[in-house]
């Protein structure tokens, strides 16, 4: 499948060293980060990913994307494995949650580590499970290119459902080779889109927002499409959406990782019952 276009951002930047960090270990950790997605997150927040140096080198990173005045979200929560357990990633997480002020703030957290969230004051909203496919076939009729719907539109679908607006993250993710984001247009209303990435393996999914299963299977089977045969594709899809179950069942699909989506101070409104894939677990 092919690449999607770089951004050309500096390198030279903490946000942008830490970003760098954070997805290399966040693949040697076997989380399968997009190919590009240090370039995109800090293209999308510049300020977003915070570190803690020893000696010259980054020996902890954490992300914090801030959307608008109410909504935040920590990801990217990793210290050099050679050292862990030593106090270096709480403080930097402190910085995380200074960096979100009062707003709402989310995360997906691993599960051996939701006590230690919810001592902090997170509380479990749902899980967050990873499922296994494969690309192949053909692209369904009645789905076509994102870039055909204005931007506008899109961003206002986008915000009802995800519960918060993310103009210039929208506008980051969105720009992909044709087939790799798509929509569903009933008239002249969305009903749905979808994106997908390529990924240290095989490609992601996400977000895959629809009004209904239906859509979501037309853009799910577009976006398999795009990946290309014998191509290993993840999709992240909260188990508290049963119509998402109901999507899944229809496929030969896996479970390969699970997350708990935690909040502080409060929930963002979004409409879990229309996320048929997360967008990322690192920046909501």
């Amino acid at each position: 499948m092919a690449g999607a276009p770089q951004h050309g951002i500096e390198t030279r930047s903490e946000s942008a060293r830490a970003a760098q960090a954070a997805v290399d270990w966040a693949a040697a950790e076997g989380w399968n980060p997009g190919l590009d997605d240090a370039e995109r997150f800090v293209a999308a927040d510049p300020d977003s990913f915070l570190a803690t140096e020893r000696e010259g080198e980054i020996a902890a990173t954490v992300s914090c994307a801030l959307y608008g005045g109410s909504y935040a979200f920590i990801g990217f929560y990793i210290v050099r494995s050679d050292l862990r357990r030593r106090g270096i990633g709480s403080p930097l997480f402190e910085r995380a949650l200074g960096r979100a002020g009062g707003r709402v703030v989310g995360l997906d957290g691993v599960l051996d580590q939701q006590l230690s969230y919810e001592r902090r004051g997170f509380v479990l909203a749902h899980r967050n499970v990873r499922w296994r496919t494969m690309g192949g076939g053909a692209r369904p009729t009645g789905v076509v290119e994102l870039s055909s719907v204005p931007f506008d539109r899109l961003l206002a679908f986008d915000s009802a459902v995800f519960g918060s607006g993310r103009e210039r993250f929208l506008r980051t993710w969105i720009d992909r080779p044709a087939g790799h984001a798509l929509a569903c247009v009933h008239g002249d209303k969305l009903a749905g889109y979808g994106v997908l990435r390529p990924s240290h393996v095989g490609a992601k999914i996400g977000p895959l927002f629809a009004d209904g299963r239906d859509v979501a299977e037309a853009l799910l089977t577009g976006l398999l499409a795009a990946a290309g045969p014998r191509t290993e594709v993840f999709i992240d899809m909260p188990a508290a959406n049963r119509r998402a179950a109901e999507l899944r069942a229809r496929r030969a699909m896996e479970p390969s990782f699970e997350t708990v989506r935690m909040y502080l101070n409060g929930r963002p409104p979004e409409d879990v019952a229309r996320v048929f894939g997360v967008t990322t677990f690192e920046f909501g």
